[in-house]
This record gives structure tokens, sequence and C-alpha cells, in this order.
């Protein structure tokens, strides 16, 4: 199953992905007479994901089929999965070939990980800021997971039963902040829109291997950097156990995997996350100081 937080009418609604086209979930509860939540962070909070992911199996799949409240994916509008996650964990450096980049040697025995705040949160198809501190951002395509259960001190072997699904992440850096010192890492992630996830929430049971799948970083249409996640150092799973370890994991919580390449982005850039079998994420790039040159010739044409 596939669920996305949809605009209309000037709302963000939670909507189940089919093929035929986006389903609002006030819809399913109107026609079907059911009562699930229509926000899709407190789908997942409730546990209600379980329980729409087993009616979709036994028999929603085939009822929304038919259904006749359905947007076309031309008129399909989407927001960020949900815009206050508890926690959004990030994973530095976990592709080797990543860490040669910045001219870094890549941990190997524990996770590089770091914390970013909710307000660096952004949808599919809003723009990416360059601040005006960074002479050097640079975008990062990768593999989400999302916690679907309140967890603590996971095994590796039942990290998949407290996850919610898979979802696409560009994660932003101000590496030359970054590159001042290390110690400036928090800072360098967390500027207004430096983290773009969506359009889908993909369940676990639509991933047949989540080793197997391959996450591209793509700038204007080119391949930058593409790898695939059983190369990482940390695995999704050892992720989930690790990071359960430190603190308690709650639905809704974001562990982003790490990059297998980040790419300088600039004024008007498009920036995708391609992942096997996923919608692809794309984001604009606007960077503040070239929009902060432009409205003032405007304003001097004037």
């Amino acid at each position: 199953m596939r669920l996305a937080t949809v605009k209309r009418n000037g709302e963000e609604k939670a909507a189940v992905i089919t093929k035929k086209g986006t389903i609002l979930i006030e819809s399913i509860n109107r026609n079907l007479n059911f009562n699930w939540s229509t926000n899709l962070f407190d789908l997942i909070q409730s546990g209600q994901v379980n329980h729409l992911q087993e009616w979709y199996q036994a028999e929603g799949e085939s009822k929304l089929d038919s259904f006749f409240e359905v947007i076309s994916n031309e008129d399909t509008e989407y927001g960020p999965l949900y815009r206050h996650p508890r926690k959004i964990w990030g994973i530095g450096l976990n592709y080797v070939e990543h860490a040669s980049d910045l001219s870094e040697q890549a941990p190997n025995k524990e996770p590089a990980s770091f914390m970013k705040p909710d307000t660096t949160i952004i949808g599919p198809g809003d723009h990416i800021k360059v601040p005006h501190q960074s002479e050097r951002t640079t975008a990062e395509a990768e593999l989400g997971i999302i916690i679907g259960k309140e967890c603590k001190n996971v095994s590796e072997e039942d990290a998949p039963n407290v996850i919610a699904g898979f979802t696409t992440i560009i994660d932003m850096t101000a590496e030359d902040i970054l590159q001042h010192n290390p110690r400036y890492l928090t800072r360098s992630k967390s500027f207004d829109s430096f983290f773009s996830f969506g359009p889908e929430l993909v369940t676990p049971d639509e991933v047949d291997e989540v080793l197997d799948l391959n996450v591209s970083t793509v700038i204007n249409g080119e391949l930058h950097r593409k790898n695939v996640v059983s190369n990482m150092t940390f695995r999704p799973w050892d992720l989930v156990s690790f990071h359960s370890k430190v603190m308690t994991l709650l639905p809704g919580d974001i562990i982003s995997t790490g990059t297998p390449g980040a790419v300088v982005i600039r004024d008007g850039d498009i920036v995708e996350c391609q992942i096997d079998g996923f919608n692809k994420l794309v984001n604009p790039v606007k960077d503040l100081k070239v929009s902060s040159v432009r409205d003032k010739v405007e304003i001097v044409n004037k």
C-alpha cells in the first residue's frame, strides 16, 4: 500500500495512492462507513496504518479499483508526508564512496548520526532554499525509514516489525559551514527547507527486499551518484536497532539512512531522489542570495 499527504482546497489530507489515482481517506470513510484518521501522522501514531494495510490487502485494493472519487495523477499535489515528527535522525557517511567525496574516513564501528528539527521539512515540489550563510550547499538522495510503533532496545531481527514503511528523502548540508569545523554539523544541517520527504509512504509489503533497492541522486535530469542499499556500512535494520538503544523510538520518527552521493546545488537546479519502485521526489532550488539580488534589481528598475 502507498499512502500520501495531498493538498486539497488549502488543506493537507491523507490519501491512498492507487494505480487509478489518488483516493482521499475521508472519501473512503464517507463511502464505506469507516472512521480512519484523515491525517497521515495521526494514522501512524494511532497504529491505524497497520489496520488500514490489512484491510487493503484483504479487500480494500479491489474495492478501491471501482471507487468513483478518484483524483487523477495530474491533479494530485503532494505535501510532505507530515510536518511534525518527534525525531528526525540522519546518518552521515553511510556509504564509503560518499565519505571519499568529503575526504573523510567512513565510520565502521558505529553510525555517525545526527538530528534535525522539523522546521527543515518541505514536500515535493517545494523550493530548497540555499541560505545566505552558505556558498556551497549540497543535496543528498536517501532512503527514509518511518517508525510505526513505540519501541526500545529492538533487535535487528525484530526491526522490520516496528516500521510503518519507507519513503524518499532529499537531505541538505551547508557543506562549507561543516568543513570549517565538524562541530558545526547541527547548524549545517538545520536551515529551513533542508529536509524534503515524500511523496509516498511505501509499506513494507510493497518492497521485496530493501537491501536490493538502488538509491540515486539526480541533478537536472542527470544521474550524479547511484548505489544499492546492501552497500551501506550500517543497513536499515541495524540503524533501527542501534537508535532504539539510544532513545525510545516513536511512531512517525524518521531515520534517513545516508546518501550514495551529495551534489552541489545552485539557483534554478532541479534535484531528485530516485529509488527503485518508488515515486520519485523532486525539488527545485532557490538560492536566497541570488533572489535578494534579483529583487533589488527589480526595485531599481521600477
